[in-house]
């Protein structure tokens, strides 16, 4: 699984003209299952993106985690994050899970996200959505867990 990280001040979806979720200080995390993706490793990449440090301690290094700083999560479905961009002009998704398996594992990471007792909000998987943010910093990390040989 794939997810882009990028540490907010607010971020919010729409769907339909209608608030989806909203958050104010925190991470909007933009997640996208691969065909090869397992359920141990949404599992594995929701406990990483909670612990990545990205927020600063007082001397002004990012040593702090969404956990540690109490931090907001959107978490919203991106199906894009897997394109294959090598050849030509247009993506290709093949390297994406079928709908139905990378539903299933944004559920689950959803599911473990909350778990950790941080406000989440999410998109609606497979609407499309206007997705608003002010990113703080710029700070914005490519995560995803490392494959299994």
């Amino acid at each position: 699984m794939i997810a882009l990280l990028q540490r907010v001040k607010q971020s919010s979806c729409l769907v339909d003209g209608q608030t989806a979720g909203s958050i104010g200080k925190g991470i909007l995390l933009l997640v996208c299952a691969q065909k090869e993706d397992t359920v141990e490793d949404a599992i594995a990449l929701a406990k990483k993106v909670l612990k990545f440090r990205i927020f600063e301690d007082d001397a002004g290094k990012m040593n702090l985690s969404t956990l540690d700083v109490n931090g907001e999560v959107l978490v919203v479905s991106q199906f894009t994050l897997a394109a294959d961009t090598n050849s030509g002009t247009r993506a290709s998704f093949s390297p994406a899970a079928e709908p139905d398996l990378a539903k299933r594992l944004y559920e689950l990471f959803v599911e473990e996200v909350r778990h950790s007792g941080l406000k989440t909000q999410t998109g609606v998987f497979g609407a499309h959505m206007e997705i608003s943010l002010v990113n703080d910093g710029p700070v914005t990390f490519w995560l995803q867990v490392p494959k299994r040989k």
